[in-house]
């Protein structure tokens, strides 16, 4: 297992990847979002930012947390859901302002969490409301092997809802990290593509991922959440209360290895 100090990633670059996973986005209620985002076959819609080091607004703001998750301040209710993930830690390989290549080094539970705002203009707009708003698990999975045959092919990807009460609940489907549409290098090719030549414009969605990372100044390390699994019924229909904990955990279903991620909902 790798150690991920909290301090050594505010230097990477954060980003998504949007409908990676059969189903996620209409449980979610997003597939609209991307009525004018065209996509082949099962190829996921697109990309999107959540931190990028050094730039001004709230993308500048670093997100990440072990243990908590706060509350945005607002007079209105916000509903929050957990969105358990696989998140890919990568060395970027620049040539000029280009990302040419992303080398995997490790994997491990990541916490995409979302602010459901229907009809928001940016998917970037529901990502980071500031300190304490995603959740990367401490430790992650060494690993540079992506193939379908290769070390993570025995890896699953899980979540709970442990609610105010101490009950416990399914949110997430126990999902194989196999069952992500694209997986491995077929994923890196196409977040590379994407990097290059993603624009996005004031219809969809989307944004200038590949612009972004070059405004904060080439950053030689990323973090991808590669896309939320299903949601169990549960999952689908209950938001975050002060006090509930989210639990997503990536576990090795041939030894007792695990990457768990435990987050507390806390108000400011």
């Amino acid at each position: 297992m790798i150690d991920l100090a909290l301090d050594d990633m505010r230097s990477w670059f954060g980003f998504g990847v949007a409908g990676n996973f059969a189903g996620h986005l209409e449980q979610a209620g997003e597939a609209a979002d991307f009525v004018n985002v065209s996509s082949e076959g099962a190829a996921p819609k697109g990309i999107f930012p959540w931190y990028a080091p050094g730039v001004d607004g709230l993308l500048g703001e670093f997100p990440l947390s072990h243990d908590r998750i706060v509350l945005p301040d607002s007079d209105e209710p916000l509903n929050l859901q957990i969105e358990p993930e696989v998140g890919l830690a990568c060395r970027v390989v620049w040539d000029g302002d280009t990302v040419v290549r992303l080398d995997p080094f490790a994997l491990g539970a990541f916490n995409d969490c979302s602010i459901r705002r229907p009809g928001a203009a940016k998917i970037s707009h529901k990502k980071n409301w500031g300190a304490h708003s995603k959740g990367v698990a401490a430790q992650f999975f060494g690993i540079s092997d992506l193939t379908p045959d290769g070390p993570t092919a025995t890896l699953r990807l899980v979540c709970f809802l442990r609610d105010r009460d101490g009950q416990e609940h399914a949110y997430g489907m126990d999902s194989p990290l196999l069952g992500y549409s694209y997986y491995g290098e077929v994923l890196l090719d196409w977040v590379t593509e994407r990097l290059a030549h993603q624009k996005g414009s004031p219809d969809t969605p989307l944004e200038d991922v590949g612009a972004l990372m070059v405004a904060a100044g080439h950053p030689e390390h990323v973090l991808i959440g590669i896309g939320a699994t299903r949601y169990t019924e549960l999952g689908e229909s209950t938001f975050l209360q002060p006090g509930d904990e989210a639990i997503v955990r990536v576990y090795d279903t041939e030894s007792d290895d695990a990457s768990e991620l435990r987050q507390t909902v806390v108000t400011r």
